[in-house]
């Protein structure tokens, strides 16, 4: 069976683009598989597009290609590259720190760099376009390897996997009663924040659920949320309306309001400058 192409980007549907790439990947094979990731990721956002990667890429079949086009710096010295990662998945991306949480915290084999004499779309007015490298190059290159028409050595050639960009990633502080992290990324439907904590360091603390925990959020140092609230399994043990603790679907402590969005009703956000503490009351 050739491998599943997902593709996730920040084009939205609002035009042509998510569609133009589908169309090179049909055009190099008919016979190729496509799925969708998400094309809402927050315009020029790497931090997301790697988180996200991360999110969902273990979930799919091993061999499945994954492209990932979040790409501010379109048609500059950056690489374009394919990775072939630890449990047997390629993605296919900008490397523009959209890698960060899949070499962390599933592995890269290794990396290739784009040959573009080779792999990029040709023929179709496409030569002089220098913006669009999510249809002539990464969806481009990605049909043709899904396809056998090139193996991962005929990617392009290799370069260190240490050379690889990558965002910083912020560590929690636990202790006894006591843990210290940031928010590192939203649900954005639902307005949940998830922060860096593990799970079981947060049981590790002394955290059970159950517990009724004091919860103080800041935003550059000032404190913008101070409240004591539930932590439970999922949000049904919290009354509705009401903040809570929960352990979310990467093994990670999150926040939530029940039935409602935590980000809008506390005007919270993501990112290092939002930390939390939680103290046992």
């Amino acid at each position: 069976m050739k491998p599943i192409l997902v593709f996730q980007t920040d084009f939205t549907y609002k035009e042509g683009a998510v569609s133009s790439m589908y169309g090179v990947v049909k055009s190099v094979d008919r016979e190729l598989e496509i799925m969708d990731g998400t094309h809402e990721l927050p315009q020029y956002d790497t931090w997301s597009a790697s988180y996200r990667l991360w999110q969902s890429l273990p979930f799919w079949p091993e061999g499945t290609i994954y492209v990932s086009v979040v790409d501010p710096g379109v048609g500059t010295e950056r690489r374009a590259c394919v990775v072939k990662t630890s449990d047997g998945h390629y993605v296919v991306s900008p490397d523009n720190g959209s890698l960060t949480h899949v070499k962390r915290f599933i592995g890269i084999e290794a990396v290739r760099m784009i040959d573009e004499s080779v792999n990029r779309l040709r023929g179709k007015g496409t030569e002089e376009v220098a913006i669009f490298h999510g249809r002539d190059l990464f969806g481009y290159t990605a049909a043709r390897l899904a396809s056998g028409i090139i193996s991962f050595e005929g990617v392009g050639p290799e370069y260190p996997v240490e050379e690889i960009v990558e965002h910083p990633i912020l560590e929690p502080v636990i202790g006894p009663g006591k843990v210290r992290g940031v928010f590192e990324i939203n649900d954005p439907n639902f307005g949940n924040l998830w922060t860096n904590i593990p799970l079981r360091a947060f049981r590790e603390a002394g955290f059970e659920y159950g517990d009724m925990i004091h919860t103080v959020v800041c935003r550059h140092g000032e404190p913008v949320f101070d409240k004591t609230v539930l932590f439970h399994q999922s949000f049904g043990f919290a009354e509705k309306g009401a903040p809570m603790i929960y352990n979310n679907e990467l093994m990670k402590v999150a926040m939530a309001v029940s039935q409602g969005n935590f980000c809008e009703q506390y005007n919270l956000g993501y990112g290092p400058q939002w930390s939390v503490e939680f103290t046992k009351d």
